[in-house]
């Protein structure tokens, strides 16, 4: 468990639907009222609540693994992991991230501890609902240096995350935009009320982690007087946008919550979306491993569809 030196946050999350009708008045004579047919509602895909869950679960560890290995130097414990979990590819001689700011430390530890908790209740909630939650797939900590290639950040793979206070920013950059998409993208899917409440609350959470990651790198450049980790942030963005079917606000000192410009509602990714970015692949059916998953994800969500 990690010693955090924030206090948890505690937040309310629901979900909503909203329908809307029409009413067809009649005349005051005898011919009736014309009638129509009803647009039939949109049918969401038929997924069962523990392969969606399964899905969300992959993603989990994918971050507690990177936020873990930057607080502590460590990834899962084994019990966390799961029996037949596969082995994280990490940078050569990884440590904990050698912090120069107490308070990304702080801010590193509590989104690690959020992490971890996000693993351990879905892994629980899949098991309450009568099914098997899936161990931690292999996993590529490493694969930062070709998307920063990808992204045009830099010519050669060398990127790492773990290097540095700033570094670890754009790390975590490259994922907490992409998890709240993820459950944006999966609420209409999933059946049970009680498991889409909590998912919507694990929603809120990652939004929380975003803006935080969003806002302290602009606050970053801000002291240093120039534009250098903002600017590399809207290289993955881009990135992101191109594999992940666009979604995006481009960061800056005056735009740092990512939604939809018109309602400011937060974007939602499919499950086929979401792959594509996790994977570092382009559109194409077919794509089942890639990127931070070098042999796939685990469970039954695993391959594109487009």
């Amino acid at each position: 468990m990690i010693d955090k030196a924030l206090s948890r946050r505690k937040f309310l999350a629901g979900a909503g639907t909203a329908a809307a009708g029409a009413m067809i008045i009649g005349c005051n004579n005898s011919t009736p009222a014309p009638t129509t047919t009803p647009t039939p509602t949109p049918t969401p895909l038929d997924i069962p609540d523990n392969d969606i869950l399964n899905f969300a679960l992959n993603l989990e560890y994918l971050e507690a693994e990177f936020y873990l290995y930057a607080a502590t130097g460590a990834g899962l414990s084994s019990a966390d992991a799961l029996t037949g979990a596969g082995t994280t590819i990490v940078p050569a001689g990884i440590k904990a991230v050698p912090w120069t700011s107490p308070v990304f430390a702080q801010y590193a530890a509590e989104i690690a501890q959020d992490e971890l908790n996000h693993v351990r209740f879905l892994q629980a909630a899949i098991t309450g609902n009568k099914g098997t939650p899936v161990p931690r797939p292999a996993l590529d900590l490493t694969f930062f240096g070709p998307l920063a290639v990808a992204a045009k950040i830099t010519t050669s793979p060398t990127f790492n995350p773990f290097d540095g206070n700033n570094d670890f920013l754009i790390g975590a950059f490259v994922f907490e935009d992409v998890g709240v998409t993820a459950y944006s993208g999966a609420a209409p899917l999933l059946a049970n009320n009680n498991i889409l409440t909590a998912a919507a609350g694990i929603q809120a959470t990652e939004a929380y982690h975003a803006a935080e990651i969003r806002t302290l790198i602009t606050a970053a450049d801000g002291a240093a007087g120039n534009q250098t980790y903002t600017t590399i942030a809207n290289q993955v963005s881009a990135l992101r946008a191109t594999l992940g079917g666009g979604k995006e606000t481009p960061l800056s000192v005056s735009s740092i919550v990512a939604a939809d410009p018109t309602y400011a509602i937060a974007f939602g990714r499919t499950t086929d979306q979401v792959l594509h970015i996790v994977y570092g692949a382009a559109g194409g059916a077919g794509l089942s491993k890639g990127g931070f998953f070098p042999n796939g994800l685990n469970g039954k969500i695993t391959a594109t569809a487009s």
